[in-house]
């Protein structure tokens, strides 16, 4: 049993709202009639409504970050993060986080039955895009009384939802918190999401998308998530947890021959009982479309018309989405006079850092906010110096003004 400091939230609901009755039109051309979307919430709204922070979640995530299910068997997972006390403080803002379009956690997605047909969505989905699952949230906070953001915050999928919302809707947020992402995938990140999602599509069980009475492409979407895994890892993490450790039988049978090769296969099985493979394909699929850059569009023109303060964090051992991409953003922030504190996090977790690193994250994220929240006049920018990993003392910083030329 948990202690009760230990507790945090304590049990949460998920909650389900219907929004755009009137029907979504989605930039890539298609159509919803409507949209179910679900979302939980942690703290309160103050009187003056000006304390909300949507924090967006990743590809396999959903609206569940923090806090106990009645039935869960693990918090939410940005629960260390959100909290009384903790980087996105419940005694201080209302944390809203909702399952994005084309998901299969409560959000309308493949998998959720279309009402002409009294059948799952399946191929008959719409494609969509980051642009698009943005248009839904603003429609839930619409549809919840909530104005302005305090801060739109994520990492890796979810930072790309929350550079848009910047773009898309540049005087609807104060801050932008992104950590471990880009504003468009580079050849050998959508290289990554084209082996994954042939996997998945070349599963014998796939039958065009549409398996809805039969088991699905398990095999193939079990493969999609042990190479996306090994993304999200580092060689010096998967060396320090793994080395060339062997196993030993198992049954009779030796499966691999690597706990390294173990625990992947483990990775792949669990993902497999808890993920449509619909969703997946779709979602990164948005993913790999998604570009802050396109037509010849620089990032400066992109986030010109907000007036937005961005905290961006990276993390040295990232090599999925390596810190020189957000540092871009940073950059062109900065050269249009926009408030800016860019971060690269030592640590040698790869990608999984923006989940793994908090107590690096923590303070950061917790000054960030409060001084955003209480109007300070100058928000600060900090370059922390690369370190020896996970565990290495916390880097001293350097500040400079965040104004351009400062």
């Amino acid at each position: 049993m948990r202690h009760e400091k230990d507790a945090g939230l304590g049990l949460v609901e998920t909650r389900t709202v219907r929004v755009c009755e009137d029907g979504l039109e989605l930039e890539c051309g298609g159509r919803l009639d409507s949209v179910s979307v679900a979302y939980e919430q942690y703290g309160a709204l103050n009187a003056a409504r000006d304390n909300v922070v949507l924090v967006c979640h990743a590809l396999s995530g959903g609206a569940h970050a923090a806090g106990w299910h009645p039935a869960a068997t693990r918090p939410g997972w940005w629960d260390a993060a959100i909290g009384p006390g903790k980087a996105f403080d419940t005694d201080r803002f209302c944390i809203i986080c909702s399952n994005v379009l084309g998901s299969c956690y409560g959000t309308t997605g493949p998998s959720s039955v279309q009402p002409a047909t009294g059948r799952a969505y399946g191929t008959r989905f719409p494609l969509v895009t980051i642009g698009d699952m943005v248009m839904v949230q603003k429609a839930l906070l619409d549809a919840l009384g909530v104005g302005r953001l305090l801060a739109v915050a994520g990492g890796s999928m979810g930072g790309m939802q929350a550079l848009q919302w910047a773009a898309s809707y540049p005087t609807r947020v104060r801050s932008v918190i992104a950590l471990a992402t880009t504003t468009r995938h580079s050849a050998q990140q959508i290289a990554f999401n084209e082996i994954a999602r042939r996997s998945v599509t070349t599963d014998p069980n796939w039958r065009g998308g549409d398996y809805h009475d039969g088991n699905g492409p398990r095999d193939g979407l079990a493969v999609a998530r042990m190479l996306g895994h090994v993304t999200y890892l580092s060689d010096g993490s998967m060396q320090r947890r793994f080395g060339r450790r062997r196993c030993e039988p198992s049954g009779g049978r030796l499966d691999s021959a690597f706990e390294v090769g173990r625990y992947l296969d483990h990775q792949g099985r669990s993902f497999v009982e808890r993920f449509d493979a619909r969703a997946f394909v779709l979602l990164t699929r948005a993913i790999d479309l998604f570009d802050l850059e396109r037509d010849g569009r620089s990032l400066a023109e992109t986030f010109g018309a907000t007036d937005a303060a961005f905290l961006l964090l990276t993390f040295s051992s990232d090599w999925l989405y390596p810190p020189r991409q957000l540092e871009r953003v940073a950059e062109a922030a900065r050269e249009i006079g926009k408030r800016v504190s860019y971060h690269e996090i030592a640590s040698d977790s790869g990608h999984d850092a923006f989940l793994l690193e908090h107590e690096a994250q923590a303070p950061i994220i917790r000054d960030f906010l409060r001084q955003l929240h209480d109007a300070r006049p100058v928000l600060r920018q900090t370059q922390s110096r690369p370190g020896r990993g996970r565990g290495a003392p916390r880097p001293q910083s350097r500040d400079a003004s965040v104004r351009a030329g400062g």
